[in-house]
């Protein structure tokens, strides 16, 4: 791609607050984060949408027709709706017209889009969707899978270990990422079969600082890096840290004192209440990375708004910026698969 500037595709059609919210925070985006933006979706609503004499510049609309319902299939609608906002947006990451794809729509079809439209990676069974979450060390850590993938087998996880690895290290900037595997224990005759079967793998591979299994009580210690578990276990711990997120945040409002001392004392706490909302709030944090597909996709929540939208867009260009796609294309190359690994996948097939 030409260079300089990210070009974004954002579904504009997708989620509960579209298209409005989703424009809005696109617009934020191009503003702040110097990116031009691609709305795809019904012309008529997205103009509808859009501030009175908006500039144009880095700004385009991309005609589609429809989107895929949160009820639906996800392969099937992507298949009986080929100009769909979604099937549109992953066509022009194809064509190269736009360099990655922010969606809140239906997950499951912008992954199914994201496969058939652009392929899996080299050396890529599953993608994953990966979420970065907030520890109490003041660093982040990866969770993958959180979704994509229900049924999991161990060379998937393997997979999912190395990816979030490359992402950790070129993205979050951490040196060595250590890396979890999510368990009901810390001993490494714990767990499930495919707990059991996967740990024999991370241990045996050079690739990733597998350091054993994470608890739950873990997952926001700072200890790992990266943790790895089925996309499962990963959706219900994903969505249950939101909830904890969100009671935090209404507690802290309830429990600030009222009145004309509460007012000043809010006043000077506010930097502070600021930080632990961008810490805390799923908000601040924009949704997930789809990692393992041939082109950058982040999936939001299908609840975002402004802010979550423009977060979402500040992901991708972090993740085009810092070539996840290359790193893992060269760390997953079938040449640098691991022999287990190899004798795992003959063994599954």
């Amino acid at each position: 791609m030409g260079a300089t500037r990210a070009r974004i595709a954002i579904d504009a059609m997708g989620g509960d607050h579209a298209p409005a919210e989703i424009i809005t925070g696109a617009l934020r985006a191009r503003e702040e984060l110097d990116v031009e933006i691609l709305l795809v979706g019904d012309p008529q609503q997205i103009k509808a949408h859009l501030p009175q004499q908006t500039n144009f510049g880095q700004l385009e609309i991309v005609p589609a027709e429809g989107t895929i319902e949160m009820h639906e299939e996800p392969l099937s609608g992507i298949k009986r709706k080929p100009k769909a906002s979604i099937n549109v947006a992953m066509d022009l990451v194809k064509q190269k017209r736009a360099d990655a794809v922010v969606s809140a729509g239906h997950s499951g079809a912008a992954m199914a889009a994201g496969l058939l439209r652009l392929g899996r990676l080299k050396g890529i069974d599953r993608p994953a969707i990966g979420a970065v979450l907030p520890t109490i060390a003041s660093k982040p850590v990866i969770i993958l899978d959180v979704g994509a993938n229900v049924d999991c087998r161990p060379k998937f996880l393997e997979q999912f270990a190395i990816m979030g690895s490359v992402y950790s290290q070129y993205v979050l900037g951490v040196n060595d990422p250590k890396v979890g595997l999510l368990n009901i224990g810390e001993e490494a005759c714990k767990g499930n079969d495919l707990a059991l079967r996967t740990y024999e793998l991370l241990e045996k591979n050079p690739q990733v600082s597998f350091i054993g299994n994470a608890e739950g009580r873990d997952v926001l210690s700072g200890r790992f890096d990266v943790i790895v578990c089925d996309g499962f276990t990963g959706n219900v711990l994903l969505k249950f840290a939101e909830a904890v997120g969100e009671v935090m945040l209404q507690i802290l409002r309830e429990e600030l004192p009222q009145g004309l001392h509460g007012q000043i004392g809010t006043a000077i706490l506010k930097p502070n209440l600021k930080r632990i909302k961008q810490r805390v709030d799923h908000a601040e944090h924009g949704g997930g990375l789809l990692l393992g597909v041939a082109g950058i996709c982040i999936i939001s929540h299908g609840s975002s708004q402004a802010p979550s939208v423009f977060n979402a867009i500040r992901l991708a260009k972090e993740a085009i910026d810092h070539q996840v796609l290359e790193h893992i294309s060269s760390q997953n190359g079938s040449k640098k698969q691991s022999a287990t690994s190899s004798s795992e996948a003959n063994s599954d097939e």
